[in-house]
């Protein structure tokens, strides 16, 4: 009973090793005629240009068109107010009061903020005093000199009739002379007195701190305030920011590809991300002569109109600029160009819509999906999908052909 028990179990050992020996058997048919599969569709797709094909290669095809295309770039760049102007006051103090805020319109000349003057008119107040001082000196040594001026006269007089000395005579000349010395000098203690008056009035003035700006726009808008009332500010510290802000000027930097294609007065379309979907015009303004040495590009300021104040300093902005235009060009997608023999061209389809030629061409202006092509014989249409699959004669079979619209070059 045990021999027969494991002959049994010997039995059964064959029987799975010979079912897994199938397995694998079956296994490997199977990755061969995979292998085979592969090997035979990579060798038809090798083929390329020039192989063999018992029947018209499919290809797309689409229509050479004569139309007006333009080559666009667009650049990055930010806006800036052309025009900023610091407001400061010109002696210190404490800020009594401001008149304007953040974002308020403000008009040449407009007083914006007021300095606590109580110093300063205590100032003007002892010029005042000092000029009347000097003033009343001036007539008190007027009236020295004119009493002075008699007495030489009389002692001259006297002196004709015998009656008085030479030496009378000279101490009353001596002392006419002082006096008038006297007088010129209080004159110039008036003119001194006058001066320091007029200095104190004018600090007084600059206790009303006024945006006097030159040149441009007569009305601007404050951009930032940098100081509360109560604070104290020191002479020349900045108080206020205020910009211009109709036109702006966008500035944008390109490289040497670009340059030569930008010209005073050229116009300029301009978005940003703040306004989706709406456009603002601008013209170039000025070209840098000089490009920066770290980038390699050149600085390009756009003039960009704002009537609305919608665009404010600060923001990025896409600049697209016209470049070149041409006219009467010869247009196709740009998918139709292919490389033979590191030469550029096009497949066109005959006139019986079956066989394809080669047809070398130099690409103009890029434009998205379209290009420009400059060559001979270009007319009809053009293969713009299964290059690879064809050559110079070849037999095609269009999967897909777009009417032409009315300007086509469709034989």
């Amino acid at each position: 009973m045990v021999e027969k028990g494991l002959s049994r179990i010997a039995r059964v050992d064959m029987l799975k090793t010979a079912a897994l020996k199938s397995c694998w058997v079956i296994l490997l048919i199977a990755v061969c005629a995979l292998g085979y599969l592969v090997w035979s569709r990579i060798g038809k797709a090798q083929s390329g240009p020039g192989r063999s094909s018992t029947g018209p290669a499919p290809v797309e095809v689409e229509p050479m068109v004569v139309g007006q295309i333009e080559l666009k770039r667009t650049f990055s760049g930010t806006l800036e107010s052309p025009a900023s102007f610091l407001v400061a006051p010109k002696v210190s103090g404490r800020i009594e009061q401001l008149f304007v805020d953040l974002s308020d319109s403000v008009q040449r000349g407009q007083v914006v903020a007021e300095l606590d003057n109580d110093e300063y008119e205590q100032a003007q107040a002892q010029a005042e005093a000092e000029l009347a001082v000097a003033k009343a000196n001036l007539g008190e040594a007027g009236n020295q000199l004119t009493l002075a001026q008699r007495e030489r006269d009389r002692v001259k007089t006297l002196q004709d009739r015998g009656v008085a000395s030479e030496s009378q005579f000279d101490a009353a000349q001596a002392d006419a002379l002082a006096k008038g010395a006297a007088l010129e000098v209080a004159r110039a203690q008036v003119t001194r007195a006058e001066a320091t008056l007029q200095t104190a009035r004018i600090r007084l003035s600059y206790t009303r701190i006024t945006a006097n700006w030159t040149g441009g726009d007569t009305t601007r808008t404050v951009a930032q305030r940098l100081l509360e009332e109560g604070d104290t500010v020191a002479a020349g510290a900045p108080l206020m920011t205020i910009v211009q802000l109709d036109p702006l000027q966008a500035v944008i930097f390109v490289t040497e590809k670009d340059y030569a294609s930008l010209v005073i007065g050229q116009e300029v379309t301009l978005a940003t991300d703040a306004y989706p979907g709406r456009s603002f015009e601008g013209t170039v303004a000025r070209v840098s002569p000089v490009f920066e040495e770290d980038s390699r590009q050149a600085r390009i300021e756009i003039t960009v109109a704002n009537p609305e104040h919608l665009l404010k300093p600060g923001m990025f902005v896409r600049a697209r600029v016209v470049l070149d235009t041409a006219q009467n060009a010869v247009i196709v997608p740009f998918a139709a160009l292919t490389q033979r023999d590191n030469q550029t061209g096009l497949f066109v389809l005959d006139d019986r819509d079956s066989h394809v030629r080669w047809v070398p061409v130099q690409p103009g202006i890029h434009d998205g999906e379209r290009v420009q092509v400059i060559g001979q014989n270009l007319t009809g249409r053009v293969v713009t999908l299964g290059q690879q699959l064809i050559r110079d004669g070849s037999e095609v079979h269009a999967l897909s052909t777009e009417q032409a619209p009315a300007n086509d070059l469709t034989p």
